[in-house]
């Protein structure tokens, strides 16, 4: 059974809990979706480290229940 967007948005924002969050279902299946979390937690780490970030919050899920995640990572525009 696939993830919904709005599981995926829940899970991502218990892990990064000030993350902008934005899901979209690039199908329409169900089964495969673009995310992109803006996150000020993100500053000054390796967009690896952002993406594993990402990947942590979701609790393993990546590749089993939850498809296909394209993932954009960034930070708030305007800090520091």
């Amino acid at each position: 059974m696939p993830m919904a967007a709005d599981e995926i948005e829940t899970l991502i924002r218990q892990g990064i809990p000030d993350a902008r969050i934005e899901i979209t279902d690039l199908a329409g299946d169900g089964d495969h979706y673009a995310a992109r979390v803006e996150s000020e937690t993100f500053r000054g780490l390796p967009r690896i480290k952002q993406h594993q970030a990402v990947y942590a919050a979701l609790g393993g899920r990546m590749g089993g229940v939850l498809h296909a995640l394209q993932l954009t990572t960034a930070v708030p525009a305007g800090g520091e």
